[in-house]
């Protein structure tokens, strides 16, 4: 995948200028896709000289005009033929993963510390899955069929963060840091 998919799939949900987009992407997209908002300025110039999305320039009363991005046609077409695209397992970096390995040769204090501080993260984040999942949607039940791909998106967040949660503490369970 590549950082055009992610950007067409939230212009396929809604337009956006470019800093939208980048907010956006802050809030939710990046959350499991990381790119920088000038990274995102840059792909977004590529793919509008490629026909993928079209600037609309919207006049503002008082400050310059915005550009706003829609998705094309072939924007749509390219997004439907990623869609179609085999995907392949992702290959798992971890860095807390390597010093675990590094234990025996390490500063066990200071890894343990870092496993703390892991786990504080996964439980902020699982925190703010769990908000955003009852502001937008209160009843899971009920979740339109537009939205379906979020909600499975946002749970896959949350389950991520739960595994996290459960492996800290099994790490700190083990070290006797419990």
């Amino acid at each position: 995948m590549a950082l055009e998919h992610a950007i067409l799939v939230s212009l396929a949900e809604r337009s956006a200028s470019g800093y939208d987009l980048a907010r956006r992407f802050d809030a939710s997209i990046g959350n499991f896709w990381k790119a920088t908002h000038q990274q995102i300025y840059k792909v977004l110039a590529r793919m509008d000289t490629d026909g993928l999305v079209a600037a609309q320039v919207v006049e503002q009363d008082g400050r310059p005009d915005k550009k706003v991005y829609v998705i094309t046609d072939a924007g749509r077409a390219e997004l439907e033929e990623f869609s179609r695209t085999p995907t392949r397992p992702e290959a798992l970096r971890s860095e807390l993963a390597v010093k675990l390995r590094a234990l025996p040769f390490g500063d066990r204090d200071a890894i343990v510390e870092t496993v703390r501080t892991r786990r504080a993260e996964h439980a902020e984040k699982l925190a703010y899955y769990e908000l955003s999942a009852k502001r937008y949607y209160p009843d899971p039940d009920a979740v339109p069929d537009d939205e379906v791909g979020a909600w499975l998106v946002l749970r896959g967040g949350m389950r991520a963060e739960r595994t996290g949660l459960e492996w800290c503490d099994e790490i700190l369970q083990t070290l006797g840091e419990r």
